[in-house]
């Protein structure tokens, strides 16, 4: 067994990591950009190294510095985490001419499954079902077409080389495959430099059900399945184990189909098998296929752990020191259930559109586990995934689970950015998810409810009015008095994008709080209650305030005279909305321009972010260069006031 190992990661993988190898004794080596200086991971390490700048090629992909940095500080051996380098197999061969351990699979395994053409291939030679389709070489437009023909609309087009929902389309019918086909090859070929597509037969019911496998190279087992059924847009938001309504006899098909598809490329370490599944008629063993192969820890491996009582991180540094599996496949039991959810800094209202901030205040719900990379007064990076936590919970059943779930969702606090903590609670209270009658297209039938944000109650409304004034304290902290009369405040909040005017009457420990035509009643006897129910808690930083109901509902103490200079200047300059890289400028001064235009592309959060012109008008200058990297709220483009146009 070596003694020092380097996580070659960031982020709450990295902590993961550390924790796991620190429990077993083992000297941790974190890796660092720049803006990660002074992040969690490189706290919790032993040693930490800092290999270049901002970006993840000026760092975390930076091969050659972090084997420099394992190098320099005694490593044997190198974690990757997932994302960045977890499955790049030069990366691998790199590590171990170095003469280091890699704690994942061969370079040979991660090739075979890396593209999804010549995995199926594979897997269906070691007998494992594979979807019916096309996965040539042949990849002309007419024959891609015919192909599409003989298995069957609908079909999916996959980029080979793809993740995450690029370069895939699903079609119809035949008159749509043409343009759907050069849309899929064009975003596979600007994704991953790859524009190789296969074609596949479209499940109408699909779910999404992976196995969680693991080998020493010769042998492998499987833990068990999980269902990630639950996705926006190709991307997983909760997922749980073992899957609702599993069969003993598929659990048993799917599970020896995982194992043939690890043993048949020698796999070592912890690698996931990903099926799509037909769920129209239940869980069947003749309805599953084999869809890819996740060369690398998982996202939602936590999950697994708890139903398994396996520490996945500890068996893969196991096995990669020498150590055969610790287990056979009659020794693995399953208990209870579990389920995780993924907590990010995203404005839901906007689309997803991923969010920065600083994390004024952070605090989990009790009684559940969050694997976290963040702490209270960390930066949430433009450059980096957005992730604040994955939030997991066991009970001894689907239902218990599931209950401590939305009960630790309800009880999470978080306050210095948007997330999607409200999103995520609708989901975990959603009577359908909790039936589990889950599919992929669950969250598009039900986006409008699912997005909804909560709206605050007149109670919520005074309580932040009393918070804005600073009467939140003990009574005594109340300033000023009247002799023969309550005294009268008037406050102005927002709220998105409404604006309410309250009037607050103050005599001593009590208030009334005047809100939309009723009368919300606040008094103090051990603590501040509101028409008797006890007060949430709070943060207030400046004129921010959120209070911790609701999943978070953020109120501005709106300054009267400032708001008065804010109306004056109109919606006439585009702002940054968050950090980011001006990767193109498409106006210039002078240029006539139409509401929805855009403007700009910001490059920030993985993603590009088009900014568009919010009303007509005329470009009076463009305050920022094409290439530049700009903070949030930086003014970059102003419009003609309307009433200089009109002129």
């Amino acid at each position: 067994m070596f003694d020092t190992i380097l996580i070659a990661n960031r982020g709450e993988i990295a902590c993961r990591v550390i924790e796991s190898a620190r429990a077993m004794g083992l000297r941790t080596v974190a890796v660092h950009s720049d803006p990660d200086a002074g992040a969690r991971h490189v706290a919790l390490a032993d040693v930490a190294v800092s290999i270049g700048g901002a970006s993840p090629a000026e760092s975390y992909l930076r091969g050659d510095a972090i084997l420099e940095a394992a190098r320099a500080t005694g490593a044997q051996a190198i974690h990757p985490g997932y994302g960045f380098l977890s499955e790049n197999p030069e990366f691998v061969e790199a590590v171990e001419a170095a003469g280091l351990v890699f704690i994942g699979p061969s370079a040979r395994a991660i090739r075979a499954m890396g593209l999804k053409d010549a995995a199926k291939a594979l897997m269906a030679e070691a007998g494992v079902p594979v979807v019916p389709g096309y996965q040539g070489a042949d990849q002309g437009a007419e024959h891609l077409a015919a192909m599409a023909a003989e298995v069957g609309y609908p079909v999916l087009i996959k980029a080979v080389a793809g993740g995450g929902g690029k370069g895939m389309r699903l079609v119809e019918a035949p008159e749509a495959f043409a343009e759907a086909l050069a849309s899929a090859q064009a975003e596979a070929k600007g994704a991953f430099g790859n524009p190789v597509v296969l074609i596949e037969k479209f499940v109408a019911s699909p779910r999404h059900i992976e196995v969680q496998v693991f080998g020493d190279g010769t042998r492998a087992v499987h833990l068990f399945e999980r269902d990630c059924s639950l996705q926006r847009r190709h991307q997983k938001v909760i997922e749980e184990a073992p899957a609702p309504g599993m069969t003993q006899a598929m659990r048993s098909a799917m599970g020896d189909a995982a194992v043939r598809a690890a043993e048949a490329i020698g796999y070592s370490g912890a690698g996931t098998v990903e099926f799509i599944v037909d769920g129209s008629d239940g869980l069947r063993a003749d309805r599953f296929w084999f869809m890819e192969m996740n060369t690398r820890l998982q996202v939602e491996h936590p999950v697994t752990e708890a139903v398994t009582g396996v520490d996945l991180v500890a068996w893969q540094i196991r096995v990669a020191a020498g150590e055969a599996l610790p287990v056979q496949q009659s020794d693995l039991t399953l208990t209870g259930h579990a389920f995780e959810a993924r907590l990010y800094a995203e404005d839901v209202g906007k689309g997803f559109l991923p969010a920065t901030g600083t994390l004024a205040h952070l605090r989990f719900g009790p009684g559940a586990r969050a694997d976290t990379g963040v702490r209270a007064g960390d930066v949430i990076s433009p450059h980096y995934d957005p992730m604040i936590a994955k939030i997991i919970t066991h009970g001894a059943t689907r239902e218990i689970a599931l209950r401590k779930l939305a009960r630790a969702l309800r009880e999470t606090e978080v306050a210095g950015t948007v997330t999607n903590l409200a999103f995520l609670g609708a989901l975990a209270e959603h009577a359908g998810f909790g039936r589990g009658e889950v599919d992929t297209g669950l969250i598009g039938r039900e986006a409008e409810a699912l997005c909804a944000a909560p709206e605050p109650a007149p109670a919520d409304l005074a309580w932040a009015a009393l918070i804005a004034l600073g009467l939140a304290g003990a009574p005594e902290a109340m300033s000023g008095f009247t002799l023969w009369a309550p005294q009268q405040r008037e406050v102005v909040l927002r709220h998105g994008e409404e604006e309410l005017r309250l009037r607050v009457s103050s005599d001593g420990a009590a208030h009334d709080i005047e809100v939309a035509g009723s009368l919300v009643q606040a008094r103090f006897g051990a603590e501040w209650r509101l028409d008797g129910q006890r007060a949430p808690d709070w943060h207030r930083a400046g004129s921010r305030i959120t209070l911790f109901t609701s999943y978070g509902l953020v109120f501005e103490h709106v300054d009267p005279l400032q708001a008065d200079a804010q109306s004056a200047g109109g919606g006439d300059v585009i702002e940054a909305p968050m950090p980011g890289l001006l990767r193109s400028i498409f106006a210039a001064a002078g240029q006539v321009v139409a509401a929805g235009q855009r403007l700009a592309i910001l490059e920030a959060m993985k993603m590009e972010h088009a900014l568009i012109a919010p009303r007509d008008g005329i470009v009076a200058e463009v305050l920022a260069a094409e290439g530049a990297q700009v903070e949030a709220g930086v003014a970059l483009i102003r419009l003609e006031s309307e009433e200089s146009a009109e002129t």
